[in-house]
């Protein structure tokens, strides 16, 4: 069955991530996407490794970073410099519904592949770019990656352990998270202004800023800012608004408890055998338990030394209460309801054979997303593309 994009064609000239991910997302859902590199080079990401897949005849392939963002594309190569690779971007654009990119501010408009000039040819074109800091502001012309933007935006400060513990300083999230909202952001605003688009008829010009998305996505921290003008800190694993929720050390490990309310609270309680500590007006409420909880968290951490993590998992799970081991990569491909839900897929590679790849967390009812294409290779579809824009 066609996926739910199945009627549209996205151009993506974008590399690295942000852009290549949400290219990833709209092909998932059944876009034709076709994906413009650098003749010979490609995309960045292609060469960020080790890891690499192995071909068949045991030559390097293509980085892991590359391919977990660009399944189900086709792969063409143009020089954008060069009026020969402009005049292929013009031909796919009057063909297609999408356009994302993500160079630095102005740099396609030199090369007369800005949103106006393919506006031009195609009215009611669907442009978007992303960017560090978005097409206006005293930034707007500057690169930026992942790194950088997580701490200016606020998130390494509220990442990490807290100051006075071991470990304490300031930490980067393990995966490139601005990179990977600001990828679903865009998705997201494609995806509306194609709703508008079928209403309207007209096109749109999206500007994405990681920046922005990074300031978005701070959420209750902001919002604890803006409420108290207190400036929130480094807390470790410790949540600044709901507690018990911490990774706490047991007999052979750590585990993760989640208390989300005052009713799971009564049941932790009782099941870690303090009943006591529920029955304190000191901690019997959220609130009292968040001001109170330098007292209340030795006293967790004395009741769970007795047992081993999967004893405590066992009884925890059994009260009601929220709780998880801390799973490795290879711990949690293993977990029974990740493998239920089918999150591993395997895909055929045109050099690597079969390819396993983490499967789209979307799944329809009536339009189920399907996994026609590996990560192409570098101009693995030139011949083909071209014939389709001469009519062939």
């Amino acid at each position: 069955m066609p996926g739910p994009l199945s009627h549209i064609r996205v151009l993506d000239l974008s590399r690295v991530l942000a852009g290549p991910f949400a290219g990833q997302i709209l092909a998932d859902l059944g876009a034709d996407v076709i994906k413009v590199e650098r003749p010979g080079a490609g995309d960045d990401t292609r060469h960020w490794g080790p890891p690499f897949l192995k071909g068949a005849d045991g030559e390097r392939g293509d980085a892991g970073y590359f391919l977990a963002a660009n399944r189900g594309k086709r792969s063409v190569q143009a020089d954008l410099a060069d009026p020969e690779g402009q005049a292929l971007v013009r031909s796919l654009a009057a063909k297609s519904d999408v356009v994302l990119e993500n160079y630095k501010t102005g740099s396609l408009a030199k090369w007369g592949l800005g949103y106006a000039d393919l506006a031009a040819i195609r009215p009611d074109i669907i442009y978007c770019s992303i960017t560090g800091f978005g097409q206006s502001g005293p930034r707007a012309g500057q690169a930026a990656y992942d790194f950088m933007i997580q701490a200016m935006g606020g998130l390494m400060s509220v990442t990490g352990e807290a100051d006075g513990y071991p470990g304490a300083g300031p930490q980067k999230v393990g995966i490139p998270v601005v990179d990977l909202m600001s990828g679903m952001y865009a998705a997201i605003g494609v995806l509306a202004a194609l709703a508008r688009r079928a209403e309207t008829g007209q096109g749109e010009y999206i500007d994405i800023a990681m920046l922005d998305v990074m300031v978005g996505s701070l959420a209750n921290q902001a919002m604890n800012y803006l409420v108290s003008g207190k400036v929130p800190h480094r807390a470790g694993n410790k949540h600044p608004n709901i507690q018990p929720q911490d990774v706490f050390p047991c007999r052979d490990g750590h585990i993760v408890i989640v208390v989300g309310n005052d009713g799971q609270y009564a049941k932790f309680c009782d099941a870690i055998g303090r009943p006591d500590l529920a029955a304190d007006p000191d901690f019997a409420t959220n609130g009292a338990r968040v001001q109170n909880q330098a007292r209340l968290l030795p006293q967790i951490v004395e009741a769970l030394a007795v047992h081993d993590m999967a004893e405590w998992a066992r009884r925890l799970e059994a009260a009601g209460v929220p709780c998880a081991p801390i799973n490795s990569a290879a711990d949690a491909f293993a977990d029974p309801q990740i493998a239920h839900r089918e999150m591993l897929i395997r895909l055929q590679h045109p050099v690597a054979g079969s390819l396993p790849m983490v499967a789209s967390p979307l799944r329809f009812a009536n339009a189920p997303i399907r996994y026609d294409r590996a990560p192409p290779l570098l101009g693995e579809h030139d011949e083909e593309v071209r014939r389709e824009l001469d009519g062939g």
